[in-house]
């Protein structure tokens, strides 16, 4: 018998056009049109509107303080994000580069938008230095966990995957779901396989992982690898390498809530706090 707690999640993998919202709003907007089944989480790439550009304050979000009060002056990527959720009639959750007119900062900031237009958002703590990422974004300071349909997800953007302290479970109050969006190039495509189903195991959690495909606007290549991962590390659904397109499954919570109960991992693990 189906559990109404069920959560069916919808990986997009997709290629970008570089540094064009415009573009990849039309590219999104037709892969939305062949979604199906239904879901109540879509899963976008890393910075989908404009792939992984160090030029936020060229093509990034512009965002003043208190700008998500007026849902009629939302730049044009939330809104998307909002019809696409709206239409769909579940969460959608990807990043977008943003600058912080007010901080005079920009962030690689990853949004939950609802139906409803309620939103989270979570700003990527480990910021990419190999690239430079952390020569033109600032890194978050905290960890975001938001609630949809009766799970608790946390957030997480594509570098944050290497660092498990940050996404350690806790005994108190779990997260039921790790949701990773990710630029990862194709050349360490081998760590991104490993760690993925490594989260799922070590936190008792069901974890998704979205990357784009394609070539991006400095030649480097990304072959997806999406894929979404029960508790056991066991891939429940996966997309095609080198291609465009959904992927889609169910997550189950009584199974996940009986094994912790059964196999109470998160009980032993350290103590700790973590600092800025």
């Amino acid at each position: 018998m189906t559990d109404q707690r069920d959560l069916t999640v919808g990986l997009l993998q997709t290629d970008l056009a570089w540094e064009n919202p415009a573009e990849n709003i039309a590219r999104i907007e037709g892969h939305m049109a062949q979604l199906n089944p239904q879901v109540d989480l879509i899963v976008l790439p890393e910075m989908w509107a404009t792939g992984f550009t160090m030029r936020p304050d060229a093509c990034g979000m512009a965002l003043s303080s208190g700008w998500e009060q007026s849902r009629d002056t939302w730049p044009e990527p939330i809104q998307a994000m909002h019809r696409w959720a709206k239409t769909a009639n579940a969460a959608v959750v990807g990043s977008l580069a943003c600058v912080l007119i007010d901080e005079k900062a920009a962030v690689n900031r990853c949004f939950f938008v609802r139906p409803d237009g309620s939103m989270d958002w979570y700003d990527k703590r480990h910021t990419f230095t190999f690239a430079g990422e952390n020569a033109h974004y600032r890194s978050g300071t905290a960890r975001v966990e938001v609630v949809w349909k009766g799970w608790r997800i946390l957030l997480q953007t594509c570098y944050d995957l290497r660092f498990p302290v940050f996404s350690r479970n806790r005994v108190s109050e779990p997260y039921d779901l790790a949701v990773y969006v990710a630029n990862w190039p194709a050349v360490r495509r081998s760590a991104w396989s490993a760690l993925l189903p490594a989260r799922a195991i070590e936190n008792q959690a069901y974890v998704v992982g979205v990357n784009r495909v394609g070539e991006d606007g400095n030649g480097i290549e990304h072959n997806g690898g999406s894929a979404l991962f029960d508790p056991f590390g066991n891939a429940l659904t996966s997309a095609p390498d080198h291609e465009e397109g959904w992927a889609v499954a169910q997550c189950a919570l009584l199974p996940l809530e009986q094994y912790r109960e059964k196999f109470p991992v998160l009980k032993d693990g350290d103590s700790f706090k973590l600092g800025n």
